[in-house]
């Protein structure tokens, strides 16, 4: 007899809650995109080689990650609506500590914390969302493009430290703070407290969790090797120099924004899994087309595999916290944490594929991956709405 679980009906999202939501988020996810930006001045200025700044990017995107299910765990147990602020403030002081010494083990730790406050912040935050948006698709895919957009801006950090070296990262804590200063009267207004009540508790559903994350981690995959190959691949397609080129990425960066706004529209109107069945296989024809067209015209397929992939990707956060009634922290900590890291863990073996085959072939196999995740959406049910 299959099992369904009580999840709260969908009530009308708190605006100005869901907006401080939004900013503080992008506050946060603002220092993981940053870490890249710090690369290049790492290595002109203390002359660290490949290998020691790759421990950097491994040290950040491990902890950012890996680590957010065990805080998962710890909201699902308590509830620490104090941990959003407090993980705002670790989350920039990592990055701002990595000028103050020149030490490499210093620098090493400062950006671990960078990556322990990101982890902290993303399980009680999506636990607030779900509570502030009132269980809304369309309010949670406004969380979620706040960290999309704080992500996409961290580059703007790069004419700061042009600018002053890395003897101005102390100024790069100023998001946190003032991420941290308006989300905390949200936090005096109840906004956190009302989750509990908001949620009815039911019977977890883990077969359909384990599918889902199947699911996010295809689709981690498939979007972090379209977006690290992408630039050079054009580049070499269509013979641009790699300024050119490198405007693909805002391509695809232009259609992730509009995906994740569609996703929240479309799941109302026709339903999660819907949703994700068909927007799946739409990414799965778009990058067979990215890889297959010859002409300009792949930058189509490009926003096309952009807006697909991006459409589940606030569905994926709400149908965990749906699968897992009583577990959301949890919930949250892997659909936004451990999976979709699966990208950045895989990589490495991408590029060892391109450079024995070819770039094109690897893109059009990511195309495979979608698909598969297209078929496992039969596997689920939209959870039973009271």
């Amino acid at each position: 007899m299959k099992r369904f679980q009580a999840v709260p009906l969908q009530t009308p999202p708190h605006r100005p809650g869901l907006v401080l939501l939004c900013v503080g988020h992008g506050s946060v996810d603002l220092y993981q995109g940053i870490v890249p930006v710090l690369v290049p001045f790492l290595v002109a200025e203390r002359g660290y080689g490949y290998l020691a700044v790759s421990g950097f990017v491994l040290a950040a995107t491990l902890l950012s990650s890996v680590v957010q299910p065990l805080f998962g765990l710890l909201t699902d147990r308590w509830s620490m609506p104090w941990l959003i602020p407090v993980s705002m403030i670790v989350s920039g002081l990592g990055v701002a500590l990595i000028g103050v010494s020149s030490s490499y083990p210093f620098a090493l730790a400062a950006i671990g914390l960078t990556g322990i406050g990101v982890a902290a912040y993303h399980p009680q935050a999506a636990r607030t969302a779900r509570s502030v948006t009132g269980g809304s698709h369309v309010g949670m895919s406004w969380f979620s493009l706040g960290g999309n957009l704080g992500f996409a801006v961290a580059p703007a950090a790069g004419p700061l430290l042009s600018y002053s070296g890395l003897t101005a990262s102390p100024l790069l804590i100023v998001p946190a703070v003032l991420g941290a200063a308006i989300t905390v009267p949200l936090l005096r207004s109840g906004g956190a407290a009302r989750l509990r009540t908001r949620d009815l508790v039911g019977a977890d559903d883990w077969p359909a969790f384990r599918t889902l994350t199947a699911i996010i981690v295809l689709r981690s995959i498939s979007y972090v090797g379209l977006s690290t190959f992408l630039g050079l691949y054009v580049g070499q397609r269509l013979h641009l120099s790699a300024g050119a080129s490198a405007t693909t990425l805002f391509v695809l960066f232009g259609g992730g924004v509009i995906g994740t706004l569609l996703g929240g529209r479309l799941a109302t109107r026709f339903g999660r899994i819907t949703t994700m069945r068909w927007s799946y296989a739409v990414a799965a024809v778009a990058l067979a087309g990215v890889a297959l067209v010859p002409t300009a015209a792949l930058f189509v397929f490009v926003a096309l595999s952009a807006i697909a992939l991006y459409v589940p990707f606030s569905l994926h956060i709400t149908l965990g916290q749906d699968y897992l009634p009583t577990r959301v922290g949890t919930a949250s900590g892997v659909t936004l944490g451990l999976a979709v890291s699966a990208g950045g863990v895989v990589a490495p073996a991408l590029a060892a594929a391109a450079k024995a085959s070819s770039l094109q072939l690897v893109l059009a196999c990511l195309a495979l991956l979608p698909a598969i995740g297209c078929l496992l959406t039969r596997r689920l049910a939209e959870p039973l709405r009271l």
